[in-house]
């Protein structure tokens, strides 16, 4: 044949379009095979029991398909024909394409024998490899054609819609169908295919002989020969590594396999033409037991190659070296594979280093990167199939292995390097082409071309070939390299083998030095991409799907191990801190104490406990703790987080540092929580300040959790503790704002209700009054000023501010309620209210009124709530002052220039910004806020503004009726009463202060009004002739000057005109000699 007439047939266009057909037609098949083998993707009219008649007739009679007289078969195809032909017309036009593609292999591989082609791996290799590539895609596409079960009904089905919609049929369905009965016995039907094509298929795998011999090497084999070494031959380190065969140096095993396998699968004839076919076909065989069709498709070589040969006459003895090389790939093929990978992760590793020091070194040593990258390439592959498909095995660690992360990651980090360091590798290959390469083949082209009738074949002369190669290497690294590295370290596939992975991954994080390593496999599922094919567009969704959800996993495990270790630390650190309360000195100054007093025994029996720092002196170095565990487990984690700031999949931006944010907050938020030890049942809680030393431990570890892994960790603190300070947090769970005001509400005030506890202003706190039935905690425990800082400090201004609305609530309660009894007793307050001025006609009045004691219970608790608010507010305030000193000056002034003439609203909104800084305020406006939206429904506000004038009223007059309760005495060591009557003042000045402001009128004639009654009211005690009845008149009496001490509106000289303080001042004296007394031992 002509030069030009080879010129014209244009192999290497025609290779190359082919084989990226073959591909995308490929894909497109098993796209099929897997949308209709899966129940929920299948097309609903296939798995139609209506449908079934008509399934029945078209498998039976296919391709004879006569659908004008089989209308009784086809009705419902006939009922659902547009559907039909609209959701099969893509799958029938993919059959389609492989009938053509067929059409075109047959006549490419017919044009290619004729021109006689000459095939060398090792000097046309771009031509030889493209075409052994066609013959495998071809191969494995009839194969994969043949496992797609429905593609008769498929095809059938479509043609019946299609005539029944057009009135006639597809011009190409014969010539269809015809193929798919031809494909039924898909090995038979290539072998005699490929029968003429023997001669081209066997040279081209011939060529492989010593090529696959070499490559496939064990690692002794590898280990000796010093493969990847760069310190092995140190004199050598700046030559530049080269080949006669660089093309051939990272050409996958695993592609070489399949070509020998899959070629002399449809070429069987060869193997007994030349010994060389024979051997190169045993050694192939025994490497692997299943080769790859695509994807997770694969064939298992050794049983469809024993099938197809004992069908054939003459093939006796292939038979029994095919079972040889089966039990020898069985029993050896496993640690083969095994050997190479603990191989590869040595010396990938020593690479790796090397490069990493020494970036210069990538110019002459490029060769050496895509080497390591294809033969890890090759092994990972290799385990994940087996993995995956052989299920039995005598040896199952041949099959898994824990340290594959670490080869995952070393191949990430040469991918990495060529990436970041492709300048040192362009600048150095544009001087190599042009000051080596363009030489060589200057000289070799002239040596070749000086004789007469030069033709250059490159049979005769392959140095030719093997310069071009070696140029065309070059040229890739200039303008090809993300091909390049593609082509030699490609692992997409690895999405089809989801459960694989995942199991990988598993022992991966089981194996606690292969932590560092497991970034690998999210960075592996940016592979994933590359899975994509343009002629199979839809299955774009379910790869993105698959790849963003294992990414996802694989971080979500990975940072859960992370937060589980840090909170872990934390906790060991918390019960470190724990140990430096004072509660637990007591033990260790007791026994100091008895030591110097009585040296008694130890009890047998009693632990001796640890000092405080105990644990950081160590006998041995080699002793390991469990905080050293966790900090070992947490920096192996935290190397692996950091080793990118985020990468990409399917044009996701990932970030796998923000997996340990998100998974941290949400722990160190139940942490928190945990901390509080908060049960609703038994009403138990941590102290406040037992919490808050607990959080300080966590913080300062979180804090230094910067030198391990590139966290904002102050962003995850403020959040946190921000949502702390709210009734529920991001995930909808109870925060400690919520579990502290539940707790003071339902615990501590309710106690002090029924008079379990009372307010001692001398402790500044809540007291537990010690008899039976009281609550199982002591009160000033949790109440105290420091108790009240540590709240205000862990749940801030906010949750305080939560706190005080649920106060107030109760508040508003209590106050309609009271408003209640007002109404029941409106008119005898009327007439008390003018009797103020006739003592006799108020004694008469007075037995008149109802539920008396109700109302000052009620305003007793209402004062216990306000106490207790109070005290909650001053430790806010002490908190906020020490926080922000420049915040709380301003607004300590601008409290300070209010005047009674000040717009009420204008006052209130001074107020409203003091009280959220903890301050306390003349009028509270939370109980304003709170009174304002509790007026009674229908009535008129004159009529609510006298409610609230007869509150005072029935408050003041019924509160002589207090003298009688045998628990009104004045105890002078908490400096209140044992039924809480003291907080009485605070609950009438601060409630009438807001009711006036609500109905806008003067607080302070309306508090006189109030001691002008009260005054009277206790004044007539001293007439009472029952004794009981004013046993404690001197205790009550000073509840007088507790409501004028109280209140910013009264003044002592204001109760001077209604109640003389002589009278105070006595009934001061006569208390304090009965508690004197009281404390006197009885003789």
């Amino acid at each position: 044949m002509s030069l030009p007439s080879v010129y014209q047939n244009k192999f290497a266009e025609k290779l190359t379009i082919l084989n990226d057909r073959g591909r995308g037609v490929l894909i497109r098949i098993y796209n099929i095979k897997k949308t209709c083998s899966d129940p929920k993707t299948r097309p609903p009219f296939l798995s139609d029991k209506a449908m079934e008649p008509s399934v029945k007739f078209i498998n039976k009679k296919f391709p004879h398909l006569d659908v004008r007289s089989s209308t009784q078969h086809l009705g419902p195809v006939h009922k659902d024909k547009g559907d039909i032909a609209r959701a099969l017309g893509p799958i029938y036009h993919t059959f389609l394409d492989v009938l053509e593609f067929r059409d075109h292999v047959y006549e490419l591989l017919n044009t290619i024998d004729a021109s006689q082609c000459f095939f060398d791996i090792h000097v046309n290799y771009e031509f030889t490899k493209s075409y052994l590539d066609l013959v495998v895609t071809y191969v494995s596409l009839v194969l994969l054609l043949a496992r797609t079960e429905d593609r008769r009904l498929l095809i059938g089905m479509y043609h019946c819609a299609h005539e029944m919609s057009h009135g006639t049929s597809d011009p190409s369905f014969a010539r269809l169908g015809q193929m798919v009965l031809e494909y039924d016995h898909p090995l038979k039907k290539l072998m005699e295919e490929f029968g003429p094509h023997t001669k081209a298929v066997t040279s081209a795998l011939l060529s492989l002989h010593f090529l696959f011999a070499r490559r496939n090497q064990g690692a002794e084999q590898w280990r000796s020969d010093q493969l990847l070494s760069l310190l092995g031959t140190a004199g050598t380190m700046l030559s530049p590594a080269s080949s006669d065969t660089m093309a051939c140096e990272y050409l996958s095993l695993e592609v070489m396999e399949r070509w020998i396998l899959m070629g002399f699968l449809v070429c069987p004839g060869a193997l007994g033409s030349s010994p060389q076919c024979l051997e190169l076909w045993r050694l192939a065989l025994q490497g692997s037991l299943y080769i790859t069709l695509l994807r997770d498709e694969v064939l298992q070589v050794h049983k469809v190659t024993e099938e197809l040969l004992s069908s054939l006459k003459g093939y006796g003895k292939r038979v029994a070296d095919l079972k040889e090389c089966k039990e020898h790939a069985v029993a050896h093929s496993g640690s083969l594979h095994r050997g190479r990978r603990a191989y590869l992760r040595g010396a990938v590793r020593e690479l790796e280093a090397l490069l990493e020091d020494q970036p210069g070194l990538l110019g002459p040593k490029a060769l050496f990167v895509f080497m390591a990258l294809s033969f890890c390439r090759d092994e990972v592959s290799w385990l994940v199939r087996h993995a995956e498909h052989v299920t039995k095995t005598k040896t199952p660690e041949d099959f898994a292995d824990s340290h594959v992360a670490e080869l995952l990651f070393l191949m990430e980090q040469l991918r990495r390097l060529v990436r970041r360091q492709a300048r040192v590798l362009q600048r150095y290959h544009v001087q190599y082409l042009a000051r080596f390469d363009a030489l060589v083949l200057s000289e070799v082209i002239q040596a070749y071309t000086s004789v007469a009738k030069a033709s250059l074949p490159l049979g005769s002369n392959s140095d030719v070939g093997r310069v071009m190669n070696l140029i065309v290497f070059h040229t890739k690294l200039l303008d090809s390299l993300e091909e390049l590295l593609a082509e030699a370290s490609d692992l997409s596939d690895l999405c089809f083998y989801p459960r694989a992975v995942e199991k990988m991954f598993v022992v991966t994080m089981e194996e606690p030095s292969m932590l560092r390593y497991c970034i690998a496999f999210p960075l592996l599922c940016s592979h994933f991409s590359h899975c994509v094919h343009p002629m199979c567009p839809e299955e774009y969704p379910q790869l993105k799907a698959m790849a963003l959800g294992l990414c996802n996993k694989f971080l979500e495990e990975v940072a859960r191990q992370a937060s589980t270790y840090i909170m872990d630390a934390c906790a060991e650190q918390h019960n470190l801190s724990e140990q430096l309360l004072p509660k637990h000195c007591a033990s260790t100054v007791s026994k100091a104490r008895n030591k110097k007093t009585l040296k008694q025994p130890a009890k047998k029996g009693e632990p001796e406990r640890d000092k405080p720092g105990a644990e950081s002196q160590r006998k041995d170095r080699t002793l390991t703790t469990n905080m050293d565990k966790l900090h070992l487990m947490l920096a192996e984690l935290s190397l692996s987080l950091n080793h990118v700031p985020n990468f990409t999949v399917f044009e996701h931006t990932v970030t796998p540092a923000e997996y340990l944010s998100s998974h941290l907050e949400t722990r160190f938020a139940k942490a928190i929580v945990a901390m509080a030890g908060y049960s609703q049942a038994t009403q138990e809680v941590s102290r406040p300040s037992e919490v808050l030393v607990g959080l300080s431990a966590y913080l300062t570890f979180i804090q230094s959790l910067e030198q391990f892994v590139g966290l904002d960790t102050g962003r995850i603190i403020r959040s946190v503790l921000l949502q702390q300070t709210q009734p529920r947090d991001a995930a909808g769970e109870q925060t400690l704002t919520t579990i502290y005001t539940n707790w003071y509400l339902e615990a501590l005030l309710r106690q002090a209700s029924t008079g379990a506890i009372i307010l001692a202003p001398a402790l500044q706190a809540f007291t537990t009054v010690p008899r039976e039935g009281e609550p199982t905690f002591s009160a000033a425990e949790f109440s105290d000023v420091s108790e009240m800082r540590a709240l205000a400090e862990l749940i801030g201004p906010y949750g305080m501010k939560f706190l005080s609305d649920n106060l107030m609530w109760h508040v508003g309660s209590q106050v309609t309620e009271l408003k209640k009894l007002v109404n029941e007793n409106m008119d005898t307050l009327v007439q008390l209210r003018s009797s103020s001025c006739k003592p006799e006609q108020m004694a008469a009045l007075l037995p008149r009124l109802t539920s008396a004691e109700n109302v000052l219970k009620r305003m007793t608790i209402i004062g216990e709530i306000l106490s207790f608010r109070a005290m909650a507010q001053q430790g806010l305030r002490e908190v906020f002052s020490h926080h922000c000193p420049f915040l709380m000056g301003p607004i300590e002034c601008l409290t300070d220039v209010v005047t009674p003439d000040t717009d009420i609203q204008v006052t209130l909104s001074i107020f409203e910004l003091a009280s959220a800084a903890g301050i306390p305020c003349e009028v509270d406006p939370a109980l304003v806020n709170v009174l304002a939206g509790s007026k009674t429904d229908g009535s008129s506000p004159e009529e609510d503004y006298k409610v609230a004038c007869l509150l005072l009223v029935f408050v003041a007059v019924s509160l002589p009726l207090l003298a009688s309760d045998p628990a009104s005495i004045y105890n002078t060591e908490v400096d209140g009463y044992n039924n809480n009557i003291h907080c009485l003042a605070k609950a009438i000045i601060h409630v009438s202060a807001a009711l006036f402001t609500v109905h806008n009128k003067n607080i302070e004639t309306h508090l006189k009004e109030f001691l002008l009654l009260a005054s009277v009211s206790l004044l007539q005690l001293g007439q009472e002739t029952d004794k009981l009845r004013a046993r404690n008149r001197d205790s009550i009496s000073l509840l007088m000057q507790l409501i004028v001490a109280e209140s910013s509106f009264l003044t002592v000289d204001m109760l001077e005109t209604c109640f003389p303080y002589v009278l105070l001042r006595n009934a001061y004296r006569e208390v304090c000699r009965e508690n004197l007394l009281s404390r006197v031992p009885s003789h």
